[in-house]
């Protein structure tokens, strides 16, 4: 038998929910609502590495086991991060905070972890050849750790970063990883904020694509709103998701103040925009 239900079309983001839950409280509310798969969120207060030990993180290990949850991916609000930062103690704090997260998905068992290209300073950039070799310098110390902790490193696109376009990312990934070690996090609302064919990017992405971001925005003020409050066209989107041949459910990462409602009805549109578990392996 088959569900049209949320859980079994989406997987779900816990950035909304990082404020007033722990990780597990919100495993547990969003479980208890269908979904199965989740995006975890580093937060203090929620899940943060320093604040939980090694039998805290068996503890939340064996939880999702026992609930049939899994969690594919750690990710964090990239706003206090900097891996291309002209100052080296911006960097070295940037990596430090990235190195224990990688542990931290490790130790839980996770697949891959969310990290940015790093960001330039919008008044007076460094020259892009020093931003990207940078940001380079900043792989060379995160994916040989990633591999040696049993996860990966995922790389997303966003507008604030000095890559802010699928194109330029895949590129610049291109050039330093000609073996696919690394992976792509395609967020729909940011690449309709950079104003780019977002199913031209999915297509371009497709060999590197490991999970696909779902929330709205217009392209004047920049959002992850609950799906319908934006302008992006995502009726487009089942079909190009189909022929690229990507299998995992689409996360949705809808940042919302009230947000059990805002991922229901978000999944609710989504559905009847097209997106059915049929699609999803």
């Amino acid at each position: 038998m088959t569900s049209t239900g949320p859980g079994s079309c989406f997987a779900v983001d816990t950035y909304s929910y990082t404020l007033q839950w722990t990780a597990r409280q919100c495993l547990e509310r969003l479980g208890r609502a269908g979904f199965r798969e989740f995006e975890l969120q580093m937060y203090p207060g929620h899940l943060w590495p320093a604040h939980i030990d090694k039998a805290a993180r068996r503890e939340l290990k064996d939880f999702r086991a026992s609930e049939g949850l899994s969690v594919a991916t750690l990710n964090m609000p990239n706003i206090d991060l900097n891996i291309a930062a002209a100052t080296t103690e911006m960097r070295s704090m940037s990596l430090g905070v990235l190195s224990r997260v990688i542990e931290l998905a490790g130790d839980l068992q996770i697949e891959a972890v969310v990290i940015g290209p790093g960001k330039a300073n919008p008044l007076l950039p460094m020259p892009r050849e020093k931003l990207m070799e940078l940001f380079y310098r900043a792989l060379d110390e995160l994916v040989p750790l990633a591999e040696s902790q049993g996860t990966s490193i995922i790389v997303e696109n966003m507008p604030f970063a000095f890559l802010p376009r699928a194109d330029e990312l895949l590129a610049a990934l291109d050039d330093y990883d000609s073996r696919g070690r690394i992976g792509v996090v395609y967020d729909v609302a940011n690449g309709h904020f950079v104003k780019e064919n977002v199913a031209q990017a999915l297509r371009a992405c497709a060999p590197r694509l490991r999970c696909i971001h779902l929330s709205d925005t217009d392209q004047t003020v920049y959002r992850h709103s609950r799906v319908g409050l934006g302008t992006v066209d995502f009726t487009r989107l089942p079909a190009v998701i189909e022929e690229i041949g990507f299998r995992r459910k689409p996360i949705l990462e809808i940042i919302a103040s009230e947000p059990d409602d805002a991922i229901q009805d978000s999944a609710r549109r989504l559905i009847e925009s097209g997106f059915h578990p049929a699609t999803i392996q």
